[in-house]
């Protein structure tokens, strides 16, 4: 790759592309909102593009030059609104479509397993020749990837475009704004229930993982027009997550295992108590986290390990403390600069 295009270069799963990329001497122009947030790619050797992907001229001016485009930019997150999610999904894809038609550079889609939606779990196993169900309403990220997608593939078939898709389940990793944040909140308080035992298998995989498997995409041709579930890197349990994020946290978690009656009943006084503290569209996502945390992970990779030759370097028990070991000291030098 002559020249790569990142968007979203300062989330987390864009941060690793663009290090993993720049690392292996392929220049990166990085496409992120705030410059000055961004500021560590410089040393990387990155180019840095102030921008927004629901700016179709800033898109187009920063596609040019540029062979593969690496589209992560997303709004994510619990949101009962469709118009801000496919402004900044479905228009911002569209965006850089255009774009990439324009210029001739060939698109990695970062899509997501919430394509699948609640009823992944009914479905299993949900490998990439699953189709989509209808989504709910209330699901407007899950919605907005669908729609992302098929514009997507749509350019493809029509020859305006070459593009591979990958969809991951939630990442963790440094720099984690959401995954990490909101489980190390909830064990910093020293008491995590194990519903069940906490034998379940979790859809969780390490974010420089995915990146490595969306280059393999993004280059290998047999993978145009091709869409790659990045699933399941290892195994991890839920009884696994607590007892690596304790070590990054530097501190013991009381883990009682519950039985699975228990574990329903205390996630249906959540949604309650969610729903009457105003945080409607939390709640509408406690029955999908409890189902991840009772149901093992319906996602195989076996087309990405076959036909890419994915095979992930970080292991959970380097990449989950290392990333909880990340978030705390964050969080402790936050708290220091706000005194």
């Amino acid at each position: 790759m002559r020249r790569v295009l990142v968007t979203g270069a300062t989330g987390m799963l864009g941060a690793y592309l663009a290090e993993t990329l720049a690392s292996s001497g392929c220049p990166v122009r990085a496409l992120v909102r705030d410059a000055n947030a961004a500021a560590w790619l410089r040393p990387l050797g990155a180019e840095l593009v102030a921008g927004d992907v629901r700016d179709a001229a800033v898109v187009r001016e920063a596609t040019a030059g540029c062979d593969v485009v690496f589209h992560t930019a997303a709004m994510v997150g619990p949101g009962l609104n469709y118009a801000p999610f496919r402004e900044a999904n479905v228009d911002g894809t569209q965006h850089v479509i255009d774009a990439c038609a324009a210029s001739g550079a060939r698109l990695l889609h970062v899509s997501s397993t919430a394509v699948y939606g609640a009823s992944r779990y009914e479905m299993a196993p949900v490998d990439e020749s699953t189709p989509f169900p209808a989504l709910p309403e209330h699901d407007a990220y899950g919605r907005s990837k669908q729609e992302s997608e098929q514009l997507v593939f749509g350019a493809h078939q029509r020859g305006a475009v070459q593009c591979a898709v990958v969809r991951p389940p939630p990442m963790y990793g440094e720099r984690d704004r959401h995954f990490v944040p909101r489980v190390g909140a909830v064990l910093s308080r020293g008491v995590f229930p194990l519903i069940g035992g906490g034998t379940t298998t979790l859809p969780l995989v390490h974010a420089r993982n995915v990146a490595d498997g969306a280059i393999l995409a993004a280059i290998a041709l047999g993978a145009q027009g091709r869409a790659y579930n990045l699933t399941a890197d290892y195994s991890v349990t839920v009884a696994d997550l607590v007892r690596l994020a304790s070590v990054g946290l530097g501190r013991r978690v009381f883990a009682p295992r519950i039985p699975l009656v228990a574990g329903r009943a205390l996630f249906g006084v959540l949604e309650v108590a969610l729903l009457l503290s105003g945080k409607r569209p939390v709640s509408k996502r406690s029955g999908g986290t409890f189902d991840m945390l009772t149901k093992d992970n319906p996602f195989p990779a076996d087309r990405a390990r076959r036909e890419l030759g994915w095979a992930p370097a970080i292991t959970p028990d380097r990449g989950i403390p290392a990333a909880f070991r990340w978030w705390s000291e964050s969080r402790s030098v936050s708290r220091r600069a706000s005194r």
